[in-house]
């Protein structure tokens, strides 16, 4: 028997996982008004031999009535639910509008910047958000990747490590990711662009790849942030944290930075953790 309510950040994703619910067998109820939990959960207790999961999906739309989510919750056993919640950064919020052409639901006019309707829903959600069981940051995660995260979640009962780890590669002179919570310079490691045949290549390409990491200096680097990374990860998760972004500059984003992303994140992936790689600059001419 499943209950699980789905909320979180308008933009973040809550659509597309109740769809992906829906898809393994879940009945699923979208933009349900809060006061109504507590009777549909009755229901659903009293059918459950005909309902075995349910997902209810709540969001900002409810306006005021948003404020009654935890009062209803409060009349029902925690044990008898769970809390998802969706979040992602608020530069890939306002994106996600912009490309939609979306008002944000709690902006007070069309003319509002997104971006005020974004903070205010994070204020707003807070409380749900530090109640709640499953926390996913959907920033750099595409369709496939989220809807396998709810397959391990909700059908294989994997065990749920909420630390996303976004791995960044990126060219200085274009800026450091704002959202960075470690940066690393590897602009110290020779460069590749002042090699003929490499210089129109990427750290996506072999052998640039081959160049990068044939210098003993691009192991003991690797060796040394993978230490302080893996030290720091356990320690993050205990704190709470749901999001680690780690980005990794030269001067381009195109040859070292991809090189070196790339391992890190193969690194992780292979001891199971949940990380995305995003090389941001590698397009930029």
């Amino acid at each position: 028997m499943k209950f699980i309510i789905v909320t979180g950040m308008s933009g973040a994703g809550k659509s597309s996982v109740l769809k992906f619910l829906e898809d393994v067998g879940f009945f699923c109820v979208d933009n349900l008004p809060p006061f109504l939990i507590l009777k549909f959960a009755q229901m659903y207790f009293e059918m459950s031999t005909q309902i075995k999961k349910v997902a209810i999906g709540i969001d900002i739309r409810g306006g005021k009535l948003f404020n009654d989510l935890f009062f209803n919750l409060e009349k029902i056993d925690k044990a008898n639910y769970k809390i998802l919640f969706l979040d992602a950064s608020d530069n890939v919020l306002v994106k996600r509008f912009k490309e939609t052409r979306r008002v944000h639901p709690i902006a007070k006019a069309k003319s509002e910047r997104i971006i005020f309707g974004i903070k205010k829903e994070r204020e707003i959600l807070k409380k749900v958000k530090s109640r709640a069981d499953y926390i996913i940051d959907t920033s750099f995660m595409k369709a496939n990747d989220l809807k396998e995260k709810i397959n391990d979640i909700f059908v294989a009962q994997k065990k749920f490590d909420g630390l996303m780890i976004n791995i960044i590669s990126f060219g200085f002179k274009y800026g450091i990711p704002e959202d960075s919570d470690l940066v690393f310079d590897v602009r110290f490691l020779p460069n590749p662009f002042y090699i003929k045949e490499l210089k129109d290549l990427t750290g996506n390409d072999l052998d640039v790849k081959n160049y990068v990491l044939k210098f003993e200096l691009s192991h003991k680097f690797l060796d040394k942030v993978l230490d302080l990374i893996n030290f720091l990860i356990p320690n993050y998760i205990h704190e709470g944290k749901n999001q680690l972004v780690i980005s990794i500059g030269c001067t381009g984003g195109k040859h070292r930075s991809v090189t070196i992303a790339n391992e890190i994140y193969k690194k992780l992936l292979d001891s199971g953790r949940n990380v995305f790689i995003n090389h941001r600059d590698i397009k930029i001419n």
